[in-house]
């Protein structure tokens, strides 16, 4: 519990920021793109599509990169360097069980939750700009939104939050286990949690890809 509050109350303001940002470039795009071209109901369609199975999982994980998996990879990084992971099994304490299991089991439940408020933040945005930037109406641009949306691509948005959320936590607390060379060695642990977290959410991104398509 601890550490699910810990990775959803600093992580929150950053996913927020982001999908809102997310949502309201795609709204503002679509409208300058599309305009005169086809209907402006269009502009809703467009931003749903992108923001609730791409955009707005992509920059949650990406969030919890800088949020959550920098401070797990340096906690663990500092823990093994200070020879705290040595202590842990001399007293026959699992570092495993102990450290990364609690982690990643916070990661599997926090990551849906930021997904569900991310795709809040990014549809309203992208429904003010659309509203101030566009000729589109808000009954234009709501009846866009559903016309896209049904109910898989929420699900599927949960499900890479979900899989962002572990992936992220596992991989931080992977590589922060393996730290070596003091305090120089948790920095170029973190660097390599950070770039391996990255690198594995869009590997993530790119498998659940077709869950989509065969389900939706």
């Amino acid at each position: 519990m601890e550490e699910m509050h810990r990775q959803a109350f600093y992580s929150l303001p950053l996913v927020l920021f982001l999908t809102a940002l997310g949502g309201a470039v795609t709204s503002q795009q679509t409208g300058y793109q599309f305009d005169g071209v086809l209907p402006y109901w269009v502009i809703g369609s467009v931003v749903g599509a992108s923001v609730i199975t791409e955009l707005a999982p992509l920059l949650t994980g990406i969030a919890m990169v800088g949020i959550v998996g920098a401070r797990i990879a340096a906690e663990l990084g500092t823990m093994q360097v200070t020879e705290q992971i040595d202590a842990l099994e001399v007293i026959g304490r699992d570092p495993v069980t102990y450290l990364v299991t609690p982690r990643v089991v916070a990661g599997l439940v926090v990551g849906p939750v930021l997904v569900a408020l991310a795709l809040a933040a990014s549809l309203v945005a992208g429904w003010g700009i659309a509203v101030l930037v566009t000729p589109v109406t808000t009954p234009d641009f709501w009846m866009g939104v559903r016309y896209y949306v049904r109910d898989f691509p929420f699900f599927f948005a949960l499900i890479k939050g979900a899989a962002f959320g572990v992936a992220v936590a596992f991989i931080a607390s992977y590589v922060g286990l393996e730290a070596r060379g003091g305090s120089t060695g948790v920095g170029r642990t973190t660097t390599w949690a950070v770039v391996a977290m990255l690198s594995a959410l869009l590997v993530v991104d790119a498998l659940l890809a077709p869950l989509l398509k065969v389900v939706g």
